[in-house]
C-alpha cells in the first residue's frame, strides 16, 4: 500500500521577497482590472500581460539559465502562482506552457527541442495546449484512438482531441495517441507523445462555446498530419509514463482551490460588516478549508523540488481542492441576503454569476472525482 505524505515544505525566506515585489508589480499592472474579469482566474487570457511576466524573469521561474529560466526554487515559483491568482491576473496564455508543457520537455525532449522552445515560453512568447481527451473516451486516456504510424522518416496523425483549452492562441499542442496496436491486457502500453506544430497542415481546430457563451474549449482534427522524426518526445512507447508524471504538476497547485477566490474576496466586501455568527462560521469554515489546501498544495511544491514523484498527494489536493471551489458559490448565494441595489452588490452580484455558471467545470478539468478517487482508493490499496 502506498503511503501518502505531505511533508512540511522547507523555509524559503527568498520566496517572500520575491511576494513583495510581484504584488508591487500587480498593483500597477492591475489597477484599472475590474472584479468580473479577475473573476476569469487562470481562463483570463492576455499574451501581452503573459510577455510582460516574461520580461521580468517570472516565467520559467526554476528553469536552467541556459533555458530562459532563472534557476530559482519550487516554493519561489508557487508564490508567484498564488500572488498572480489572488489577484485574478490573465494568466490564461502562458499558463500550460509553463505549468506542465515546459517542464515535460526538460525532462524527456531533446537539446535541439529544449533550445528551440523553452526560452520562447519563458519570454511569454510561445503558448502549448495538452492534447489528451477524446471523443467518447470521458476521463480514460487508456483509451485514446488518436494514431501516430510512421512514415518514411516521420509520422503520419490521425484523430481528434477534445476539451482543448485555448489551441486557437497556441503555438503547440503536446500529443498524447497510440503509436501501437492496444493491447487489452496491457492497455498503458504502445502510447507515445509528440510536440505538434499547429500550424501544419491538416490540422482543424473548432471552437466549443461553454454554458456563458465563452471560447476556451475546442475541437482538434489531425487528418494525415505529417510530423517530423523530431517531434517525438521522448521515447516511443513511454507515453503513458510521461503523461501521469507531468499531472503532477497540473493537478497540485494553487488554481486547484483558488479558482473562485474573488467571489469570496467580493463575498466579504458585500457582507460588511459581518452581522452575524452564522455568516462568521461560514467564513470561517472556508478560510480553514483554504489554509488547509494551501499547506498541502505547498507540500506537493516541496516534493517535487526534492524531486519525488506526488501524483498521488496532487489527485489528493485537485479532488479537495473541487469541493471547496465548488462550494464557494453556494455558500456566498445563502449568505447574501437580496435587498436595494448598490454598486456594491451590483459587483458581486456579477462575480457570482458568473463563478456559479463556471463551477461545474471544476470538478472535471485536470481529471474527473471519479478518476481521483480511483487513483487515491489505489494508493490506499483499497482496489
Amino acid at each position: 500500500m502506498s503511503q501518502f505524505t505531505f511533508p512540511s515544505p522547507p523555509p524559503s525566506p527568498e520566496a517572500e521577497v520575491l511576494r513583495t515585489e510581484i504584488r508591487a508589480f500587480l498593483a500597477t499592472e492591475l489597477k484599472d482590472r475590474a472584479p468580473i474579469d479577475r473573476a476569469q482566474s487562470w481562463n483570463g487570457l492576455d499574451p501581452a500581460f503573459s510577455r510582460r511576466l516574461g520580461e521580468q524573469g517570472w516565467l520559467g521561474l526554476t528553469w536552467p539559465k541556459a533555458y530562459g529560466g532563472q534557476e530559482r526554487s519550487a516554493l519561489e515559483r508557487y508564490v508567484l502562482l498564488e500572488e498572480l491568482l489572488a489577484a485574478g491576473a490573465p494568466v490564461g496564455a502562458h499558463w500550460i506552457a509553463e505549468r506542465q508543457s515546459g517542464p515535460s520537455l526538460l525532462r524527456f525532449g531533446t537539446e535541439a527541442q529544449k533550445a528551440a522552445i523553452l526560452p520562447r515560453i519563458a519570454a511569454g512568447e510561445c503558448f502549448f495546449c495538452i492534447g489528451m481527451s477524446e471523443p467518447d473516451s470521458g476521463s480514460d486516456l487508456a483509451s485514446v484512438r488518436t494514431k501516430a504510424v510512421r512514415e518514411g522518416d516521420g509520422w503520419r496523425v490521425n484523430g481528434t482531441k477534445l476539451w482543448t483549452t485555448n489551441a486557437t492562441h497556441c503555438h503547440y499542442m503536446i500529443l498524447f495517441c497510440r503509436t501501437a496496436p492496444l493491447d487489452r491486457e496491457h492497455r498503458h502500453a504502445g502510447t507515445s507523445q509528440f510536440v505538434v506544430d499547429l500550424s501544419l497542415p491538416g490540422i482543424t481546430i473548432r471552437p466549443i462555446r461553454n454554458l456563458v457563451g465563452e471560447h476556451h474549449f475546442n475541437e482538434v482534427v489531425f487528418e494525415d498530419v505529417l510530423l517530423p522524426e523530431d517531434a517525438l518526445l521522448g521515447r516511443e512507447g513511454e507515453g503513458w509514463a510521461q503523461v501521469t508524471g507531468e499531472l503532477a504538476y497540473e493537478r497540485s497547485g494553487p488554481e486547484r482551490f483558488l479558482s473562485s477566490f474573488w467571489l469570496l474576496v467580493e463575498l466579504v466586501r458585500a457582507l460588511q460588516p459581518v452581522a452575524d455568527a452564522r455568516t462568521e462560521i461560514a467564513l470561517g469554515r472556508l478560510g480553514a478549508q483554504l489554509i488547509t489546501l494551501r499547506r498541502m498544495s505547498r507540500s506537493v511544491a516541496g516534493l517535487l523540488q526534492a524531486g519525488a514523484d506526488p501524483a498521488l498527494e496532487a489527485a489528493m489536493v485537485k479532488d479537495l481542492g473541487a469541493l471547496v471551489e465548488q462550494e464557494i458559490p453556494e455558500i456566498a448565494r445563502d449568505l447574501v441576503a437580496e435587498g436595494p441595489p448598490t454598486p456594491q452588490s451590483r459587483t458581486f452580484a456579477e462575480v457570482l454569476a458568473y463563478t456559479t455558471l463556471h463551477a461545474p467545470s471544476f470538478s472535471l478539468r485536470g481529471g474527473t472525482r471519479e478518476i481521483l478517487r480511483g487513483i487515491i482508493a489505489r494508493g490506499l490499496g483499497l482496489r
